[in-house]
């Protein structure tokens, strides 16, 4: 038992930086408070309809990881894509980074309305 607590008990304590939350979950704790809230998808789905108070830092862009060092890695950051693929890989490239509070939108904006 012992064997497997070494080979994945590190992965299972390194899971929880990362939370996918439901729709209503993602809601209650986003809607009306000042949160680092990202989405993830490019501009110009961003300006086709976000979640009020998100800010667009686009997974494709070359500035990815320059404005996510802006944000402050020991507070919670909720990000979301277009059906939870983009938000999926940016908050394993955020545990990587540092960031100690990860929360992903499950399903992505398409779930959320």
């Amino acid at each position: 038992m012992s064997f497997f607590t070494a080979l994945f008990g590190s992965n299972t304590s390194k899971n929880s930086t990362i939370k996918v939350l439901s729709s209503e979950e993602f809601k209650a704790q986003t809607e009306n408070k000042v949160v680092q809230l990202i989405d993830v998808r490019t501009p110009g789905e961003f300006k086709s309809g976000h979640i009020n108070g998100a800010k667009n830092i686009d997974f494709y862009s070359g500035k990815f990881n320059i404005e996510f060092n802006k944000l402050n890695k020991n507070e919670a950051v909720y990000v979301y894509c277009r059906s939870g693929s983009r938000s999926r890989q940016t908050s394993k490239k955020l545990e990587a980074m540092g960031f100690t509070e990860i929360y992903d939108l499950k399903g992505g904006i398409l779930n959320y309305k």
